[in-house]
């Protein structure tokens, strides 16, 4: 409900300040347990992880040893279910009680009986829920037992993906990446904003490139934190148009992203969410040739006009140097 009706009805509710930087951190911790007992996850949002149990049941004594060694993993309350598919086990674990697994060992039957809004479990199909309950189909084993040329006539591709995972098939889990995650965090004497933040942010740009665990590596995605001083913390990630290594090309580019703080900051954190090439595999500006700058140039021209109109990119044409008048010495011409 709306904060105004809550405290109406509540006057003691306290509003708790967003954490998002908190809850990142404790999500890696999570993903970090469950891949100490060698299981190769797949990261949903915060909350929901998949991984393929059949590289462990050798390991940990079969699927209930599996599930055995992944609450002790955790060590914290969590719903836990193992089936055949990927949706069938997010479906199974949905109706999953805290302490009392669910092993589904035949998707196809189990789905049938369950309400189509579980749909909404893979962002692929989610869109297709409200479609589905305009037309009568309730189930998952309503749609199941439609044709495929129909579903895929009237919804195309993502009725064909809903189709497959009501009858229990579905795509593998697909492991994320190691990675190695390296972290700057500066503490501000004072609450900073505006230019005070710049400056800490260049200070954490720097330190992050003269990490020796980085051994020359380019920067594909990073991400910014920040302590916020009425509580609670901000996070935002970004991702380079192209992986680099440059201080000055990365404080262009993250400086804006700090425009977006809700409030004056007591810390700043920078972290490394992906690593690029090397750096010395980068083209440089400098070496490149006369021919590939001037394309670059053309480009950066034909897209501020595209987005400025036509007069976003003129130059200085002398026309009378020695003119009295300032207005007849130079004009602006169209860039060419």
């Amino acid at each position: 409900m709306r904060l105004g009706e809550a405290m109406a009805r509540c006057p003691q509710l306290v509003l708790v300040p967003p954490v998002p930087a908190g809850v990142a951190d404790a999500w890696e911790r999570v993903l970090a347990a469950l891949e100490s007992i060698g299981a190769a996850v797949e990261p949903g949002g915060a909350g929901a992880v998949c991984f393929d149990a059949a590289g462990l049941l050798g390991l940990h004594g079969g699927i209930d040893g599996v599930l055995r060694a992944t609450r002790r993993a955790l060590d914290r309350p969590a719903r836990l279910a193992a089936a055949p598919s990927r949706f069938a086990a997010l479906a199974a674990a949905a109706r999953a009680r805290a302490r009392r697994p669910v092993v589904v060992h035949f998707a196809g039957p189990f789905l049938a009986s369950l309400p189509i809004d579980l749909l909404s479990l893979d962002g692929r199909t989610a869109a297709l829920v409200e479609p589905f309950e305009r037309l009568g189909i309730r189930t998952l084993g309503e749609l199941a037992a439609l044709s495929r040329a129909k579903v895929a006539d009237r919804f195309g591709t993502p009725g064909l993906t809903a189709w497959e995972l009501a009858r229990g098939g579905g795509d593998a889990p697909a492991p994320r990446r190691p990675m190695q995650r390296l972290r700057e965090r500066l503490d501000l004497p004072e609450s900073a904003s505006g230019p005070a933040l710049e400056r800490a942010l260049a200070l954490l740009v720097d330190r992050l490139l003269a990490r020796r665990e980085r051994r020359g590596r380019t920067i594909r995605a990073a991400v910014l934190e920040a302590t916020l001083v009425e509580g609670g913390t901000w996070r935002e990630r970004t991702v380079f148009r192209e992986a680099l290594a440059d201080a000055a090309r990365m404080r262009l580019v993250l400086a804006p992203r700090l425009q977006a703080l809700p409030a004056p900051a007591e810390a700043l954190a920078l972290a490394v969410e992906r690593f690029g090439p090397p750096a010395s595999d980068q083209p440089s500006l400098l070496q490149d040739s006369i021919a590939v700058r001037r394309s670059r140039l053309r480009e950066a021209v034909r897209q501020a006009r595209v987005a400025a109109g036509p007069e976003a990119a003129l130059r200085v044409l002398e026309v009378e140097p020695g003119s009295r008048v300032p207005e007849r010495r130079a004009v602006l011409t169209p860039f060419q």
